[in-house]
């Protein structure tokens, strides 16, 4: 191993301590235990932890706190070039929003298994990408069709000033 991937491999263990640290600090002061940075190059560009039950917004996961920071210090909506560092392993929310975002990886320290002993049990969410949308789900899911269905991506296509994602 050359000392500069040995010196990542440090950088990296840091990050993740300091996203354990923040999950911990999180506990402290009434939220969930979980934390999460983004990092680009060598620095950390935002930092999260766990707000759902203070904002009472069931989307304010760690990770995706982090995203939101990192976006917004970056103006961008696109976190290539960039690293999710969590101190556990994304749920499913978080991992589809890490992967709209672009982020390059993810780094993490405990599992699902580990969050579910703790009483965050959300293997069963995982379980349902498993299998068709819908089938085994516990909310219903159907496609009902209309003649306009797709207008909205139509006047997405048609929109010349329109940015990608």
């Amino acid at each position: 191993m050359t000392a500069m991937e040995v010196s990542l491999q440090e950088l990296e263990r840091s990050w993740l301590d300091q996203a354990i640290q923040l999950a911990t600090t999180s506990v402290a002061k009434g939220g969930g235990p979980f934390g999460a940075l983004i990092a680009k190059g060598t620095e950390v560009v935002a930092i999260g932890h766990n707000q759902v039950t203070a904002t009472l917004d069931p989307t304010a996961h760690g990770e995706v706190s982090a995203m939101r920071a990192a976006c917004k210090e970056l103006g961008t909506f696109s976190l290539q070039g960039c690293v999710l560092v969590t101190s556990c392993e994304p749920c499913p929310m978080c991992l589809s929003s890490a992967l709209w975002a672009r982020v390059d990886r993810i780094i993490f320290a405990a599992d699902r298994h580990d969050a579910a002993v703790a009483g965050f049990d959300d293997r069963k969410f995982y379980e349902l990408f498993d299998c068709k949308p819908g089938e085994g789900w516990p909310t219903s899911i159907e496609r009902l069709e209309l003649p306009n269905a797709t207008a909205p991506f139509e006047a997405w296509l048609a929109k010349t000033d329109r940015i990608d994602y």
